[in-house]
């Protein structure tokens, strides 16, 4: 499990489609000042990029630290990864502690599809991103103002058309130092993983209306999501 608070901002040493096990491993170079691997140890989850992966080697022995994780052919499908190439950046966030504060949503790692940005224009110092989804169904579990991850990063969303089959989300001048997605421009891609609290209430409730059609539940859901976060937000902007 994951907050979707980006904690380094990686490069990658290599993308090896043929490794040693006869798979695919991708090997992450960190900052010399990194602190993201202290403590880690073989096996632990790491999201890279949104996706939660399995570090198979680690190496903080070098002035310049790094790790390595193995990459199923699943993932490959699903996720953006196979795209990268050596010196991509990537965002990188240890798996959470018990004790950790949570301060952006439940990110789980799992990426549901990918997006392409579409349009990129400025507000002020903030930068709004529009993004069409690979897989048009996730948009019923995307809301006004919910949370999506995107390339692991956890965003409010602003604007959603299902419709037109796309959404959008804005990046404050901070963010846009901190995460990948700001330095993508239309017709790159992300990771995209929904709020899975959406999936257990619409799965609660489709089986609660038993019968009833799409149709009615999907825009009973949404109501219920917005007023719920509207509570939350306790009128907050």
């Amino acid at each position: 499990m994951f907050t979707g608070l980006v904690e380094e901002i990686g490069v990658v040493a290599e993308l090896n489609p043929h490794d040693e096990t006869g798979g695919t491993s991708l090997t992450i170079s960190l900052p010399e000042s990194s602190k993201l691997l202290e403590g880690a140890q073989l096996g632990d989850s790491i999201s890279i990029n949104g996706v939660c992966l399995t570090a198979t080697h680690i190496n903080v022995q070098n002035a310049v630290p790094s790790f390595r994780t193995g990459i199923a052919p699943e993932t490959l499908r699903l996720t953006n990864l196979g795209q990268l190439a050596q010196g991509s950046s990537v965002n990188l966030e240890r798996a959470v502690r018990a004790d950790t504060r949570m301060g952006g949503h439940f990110v789980q790692g799992h990426v549901d599809t990918t997006a392409a940005v579409v349009e990129v224009r400025a507000d002020g110092n903030a930068r709004t991103f529009r993004l069409a989804p690979r897989s048009a169904d996730v948009l019923r579990y995307v809301v006004f103002k919910g949370y999506v991850a995107l390339d692991g990063t956890s965003l409010t969303v602003t604007a959603v058309d299902d419709a037109g089959g796309w959404f959008e989300v804005m990046l404050i001048a901070y963010t846009q130092e901190k995460v990948v997605l700001a330095r993508k421009t239309a017709g790159e891609s992300v990771n995209v993983e929904v709020d899975v609290l959406a999936k257990y209430a619409e799965k609660s409730m489709a089986g609660y209306l038993g019968t009833q059609s799409e149709a009615l539940i999907k825009p009973f859901l949404e109501e219920m999501v917005q007023n719920l976060v509207a509570q939350a937000m306790g009128g907050h902007s």
